[in-house]
């Protein structure tokens, strides 16, 4: 626990840069599985559309003193087929399929003389169900043209690949929002779609905070680089990590005090529908701006020429420098084991000091460093060692 704690630590300072874009298939395969199971939520559950969109009537009362099993069967016992009871505060409220205004009354009458509301207490709205099909087109019209707003923008403040990547992941976070919704069964109401707007918004901004990032870390490559294009993206997304996960924190506190607290302690009621929508949002938006968007715009401006022959030449000096580094060692290798020629700092015997005054240690290093099918031959004085007389500088000449 507490290296766990250590390591959070160490990442929050900005002390360990994670290899985020250096793993996309981790990434492509988590969001690979929460979309299989979002849509596979869509698909067998469905969204609990409301009355907002599929048309109905809504009664609204204050009954505090009964259970929810007691107001159903009032409203039920007014002729209503089909009771959604929800508790909002104090009051209950009541959806059912669309009535006349006969039916109605009939619904408000069972509700007075059930549960001793008065029927002037009792709120009635009816909604049609073309006044949905409209809201419902309103919505996707609305949702079309922020994504057009969001190319546009991206395309002419980055480039078409930013807008690419941006609007995957904006796709990405709709679908896992909307399979959570499914698999929930919390109705989606027109605060519903006013969250998911707000969560492409989030989204959006995280995403083009990194991808500033990644343009003002990138703009310098060139082909004397001596890193590639995506360590220098994964450098720019290290360093706005920890500015991500702290604004999204921030956001997501009050999103979750109203959601787990406001709706099951003061009864939010309808607050809740925008107050998941958020809480799933920010979550899934942070982490497809850093894992999805970023990823994929790396491989995209890796496929560029010139980013690619990058790649090509930080490769092909590696491999010149390795080549060098082996050849060195061998050569080393060799002199050492056929003792015609020593290494640079090194000596004739174990115990002989070398010219800079320390001990003599190439024989050792070059054992270490070469190649394990050299042999390596130590040569060793044996008896007395006989150094020359050097005379006079007269007798060195030639002279007498």
């Amino acid at each position: 626990m507490l290296g766990l704690r250590a390591v959070i630590s160490r990442v929050y300072r900005g002390e360990i840069s994670a290899d985020i874009v250096g793993r996309p298939k981790l990434w492509y395969s988590i969001s690979g599985l929460l979309l299989a199971l979002s849509i596979a939520g869509l698909v067998v559950q469905g969204l609990n559309f409301g009355v907002e969109f599929r048309g109905g009537s809504v009664f609204t009362f204050g009954a505090s003193n009964h259970s929810i099993e007691d107001v159903r069967g009032a409203v039920q016992g007014g002729g209503a087929h089909q009771a959604i009871v929800q508790k909002a505060g104090g009051d209950w409220r009541v959806t059912t399929e669309s009535l006349s205004s006969t039916e109605v009354n009939e619904v408000k009458k069972s509700i007075s003389d059930d549960l001793g509301v008065p029927a002037a207490k009792v709120s009635t709205q009816v909604v049609g169900a073309s006044w949905g099909g409209e809201v419902s087109a309103k919505a996707w019209q609305a949702l079309a043209v922020f994504m057009v707003l969001i190319i546009a923008y991206l395309s002419l403040a980055f480039e078409w690949r930013m807008a690419l990547a941006a609007l995957v992941a904006l796709v990405h976070d709709l679908i896992i929002t909307a399979g959570i919704y499914a698999w929930s069964g919390f109705e989606v109401t027109p605060a519903t779609l006013l969250g998911f707007l707000t969560i492409l918004g989030y989204s959006l901004y995280d995403a083009v905070v990194v991808f500033d990032m990644i343009k003002e870390v990138t703009k310098p490559l060139g082909p004397t680089s001596k890193i590639t294009y995506s360590e220098a993206a994964n450098q720019a997304l290290s360093s706005t990590l920890v500015r991500s996960l702290n604004t999204s924190l921030v956001a997501i506190l009050p999103v979750a005090a109203i959601l787990f607290i406001g709706t099951t302690l003061f009864g939010a009621g309808t607050l809740k529908d925008l107050s998941l929508a958020l809480f799933v949002g920010m979550i899934v938006g942070t982490y497809s701006s850093i894992c999805v968007a970023t990823p994929m715009l790396v491989q995209l401006k890796e496929r560029e020429p010139r980013y690619r022959q990058l790649r090509e030449n930080i490769a092909r000096r590696d491999a010149s420098a390795k080549r060098q580094a082996k050849a060195a060692r061998t050569r080393a290798a060799v002199t050492t084991a056929d003792g015609d020629d020593v290494p640079p700092g090194g000596s004739e015997g174990p115990g002989e000091a070398a010219p800079n005054g320390g001990r003599s240690g190439g024989g050792a290093e070059a054992a270490e460093e070469a190649p394990v099918s050299v042999t390596v031959r130590k040569v060793v004085q044996q008896g007395p060692r006989q150094q020359p007389k050097r005379g006079t500088r007269q007798q060195r000449r030639g002279g007498k």
